[in-house]
């Protein structure tokens, strides 16, 4: 079962010279969590909710109300993952549920073979891929999770 098969293709991209205000629009407005952040056409970053509740920065901090305060000038470069661990279309399902389930991510960009950006896998995609196991599996003998 490879991760090209439960992927989300419709993908929603930031820019990381966007303000975090317009990135949490485009969030709201698509109703998604995770966004990946394109720049020339190359992936450079992932941009979550939780980037925009808790940026990274604010483990400094000490006063834990100026983790709300986050300025109209901050950009999603400012608050991003850049250098995202990543899938590739060919992997299995199996890679993808290790490391998010060791590295606590929801979700990470997936690239194809010339490294470009073709979609997106979620933990919600894997519980769709997990809910076809089950229906399938007790009939033909189960879905295998490759590596």
């Amino acid at each position: 079962m490879k991760v090209s098969k439960y992927m989300s293709t419709k993908l929603v991209t930031a820019r990381p010279e966007m303000t975090v205000k317009e990135a949490f629009v485009l969030m709201a407005t698509h109703h998604v969590r995770h966004i990946p952040v394109v720049e020339g056409g190359r992936l450079v970053g992932i941009i979550s909710d939780r980037d925009l509740r808790r940026p990274r920065w604010a483990d400094g901090l000490d006063d834990w109300t100026s983790y709300y305060r986050i300025s109209e000038e901050m950009t999603v470069r400012d608050v991003m993952t850049d250098k995202p661990e990543v899938l590739h279309t060919y992997d299995g399902i199996g890679k993808a549920v290790k490391i998010l389930r060791e590295q606590r991510y929801g979700a990470l960009p997936v690239l194809d073979k010339k490294e470009e950006l073709a979609g997106i896998l979620s933990a919600h995609d894997l519980l769709g891929a997990l809910e076809e196991m089950l229906a399938g599996g007790a009939k033909a003998g189960g879905g295998k999770l490759e590596e």
